[in-house]
């Protein structure tokens, strides 16, 4: 228990947590209330409407990726934290006052999404990064897992309470709320001891992306990740798209689409707590809960009642989790932190603004042929992710007979990875062999 809790041992990750758990349920509040708003307030059940929401705000981490994890490398990433949450809640307020007055409109809305999409290119990467300015490297992972499992605490209060808050009391007072909750992060941010920080070196080039993606393109293990998560990040977690039609199809409201969000939370607490407990981040975790999710997805599409597909979701969620939680780990703990900002930019970029790709598409199928049909899509991406995952694994050589025995087969878990050296001038062995878990070798 005390391990897969070691991050608390350290005060400004206890403040952080506290304070993003709070922010986080207001989240969740606010997503599932602009969801039911777009499909059923401003337009008539169009999931392709809501598609478009998404792809407007998941689009700009994509778009922006190479001066967004620039910046999360140059400046210090607390005033950068407490600029993005001063206008995500100020967004929140606007989109309230448009709603609470009657006068909100489909294309305000998708201004708005635009609006929280960039500011939130520019939160993300900083906020991710900003974790391993607050514990030791041995700790990233599990912090990296207790920020998820914060995350999906807040999954299993949000929607449920947003859900009856819309039927209750009506869709801008949840906004309105969510924009409360954004205290809790800046007060946390105001406490944090400045001094406890990490000392980090920042960046001073000028290349941005070009660095992180020659990095990234150096090293096929990180490759092999990004392509497993674009994949299901794409086509299988359109939560939203999916959660809210199917509830329609039950002939459930507001709060029967609220309560299949919490379902799916469960599992992905599950996961997120398990994961807290493993040492370190590992690919084949990562290729597992690939295979997990694209088989639960499946069957969850083919399940007759609300109930027993909500009890899929369960698993859902915890394979959902289980993968992004370990790909994250091992993204940030396998980084140089020169440019761990810009590589955690390019990594928010593949799975926030795979979105703008797969979205639309998700709710097309579902307009043509249903909401069952684009969860299918969606199942066969993770076993796509699965089978990627595997054919690196068996071409990296790392699997292998067992010796001694004739058809039982082991994964060398010890196999070095190559990574290369960005610029020999910034790096010094010294700074690599105390921030890189993994052998570092020079590139001819």
């Amino acid at each position: 228990m005390t391990a897969m809790f070691r991050s608390f041992s350290t005060f400004n990750y206890r403040i952080w947590f506290l304070g993003a758990l709070v922010s986080n349920v207001g989240g969740w509040m606010q997503a599932t209330a602009q969801d039911w708003v777009v499909l059923t307030e401003l337009t008539d059940n169009d999931a392709t409407a809501m598609g478009i929401t998404m792809a407007l705000q998941f689009g700009p981490p994509l778009v922006l990726v190479s001066l967004t994890g620039w910046v999360a490398d140059r400046f210090d990433r607390r005033r950068i934290l407490l600029v993005t949450q001063t206008a995500l809640m100020a967004l929140a307020l606007g989109v309230a006052a448009l709603l609470l007055s009657g006068i909100m409109t489909l294309p305000l809305m998708f201004l708005f999404a635009l609006g929280f999409g960039i500011t939130n290119a520019f939160d993300a990467p900083a906020r991710q990064a900003f974790v391993s300015d607050m514990v030791s490297l041995e700790d990233a992972s599990n912090a990296v897992a207790l920020n998820s499992a914060s995350f999906n605490m807040a999954r299993l209060i949000g929607p449920a309470v947003g859900g009856v808050l819309i039927v209750a009391v009506g869709s801008g007072w949840v906004f309105v709320l969510n924009a409360a909750t954004f205290l809790a992060m800046l007060i946390a941010l105001l406490l944090i001891r400045r001094n406890e920080l990490l000392p980090r070196v920042k960046s001073r080039g000028r290349n941005g992306l070009a660095d992180g993606f020659r990095y990234v393109w150096g090293r096929s293990d990180l490759k092999v990740v990004f392509i497993m998560v674009f994949l299901i990040g794409a086509f299988g977690m359109n939560f939203p798209i999916f959660a809210s039609t199917m509830a329609i199809e039950f002939g459930r409201g507001a709060d029967g689409y609220g309560l299949l969000s919490s379902v799916l939370a469960i599992g992905s607490l599950a996961g997120a707590l398990l994961a807290a407990r493993r040492d370190r981040a590992r690919v084949r975790v990562l290729i597992a809960a690939a295979g997990l999710f694209g088989v639960a997805s499946i069957v969850s599409a083919a399940m007759p009642s609300y109930w027993s597909y909500a009890a899929v979701l369960v698993v859902v969620g915890f394979s959902t989790v289980t993968m992004l939680t370990t790909a994250n780990g091992y993204v940030q703990t396998t980084t140089d932190p020169l440019l761990r900002g810009r590589v955690l930019a390019l990594y928010m970029a593949v799975v926030m603004g795979s979105t703008p790709i797969g979205a639309p598409i998700a709710g097309w199928v579902t307009d043509i042929a249903g909401p069952r049909a684009a969860i299918i899509v969606g199942g066969v991406a993770g076993l796509l992710a699965m089978g990627t995952g595997l054919a690196w694994i068996i071409g990296s050589g790392r699997l292998r007979r067992r010796e001694n025995t004739r058809f039982r087969l082991t994964l060398d878990e010890t196999t070095p990875i190559t990574v290369p050296r960005v610029d020999p001038v910034e790096f010094s062995d010294e700074v690599a062999a105390a921030t890189t878990p993994i052998r570092t070798e020079r590139a001819d």
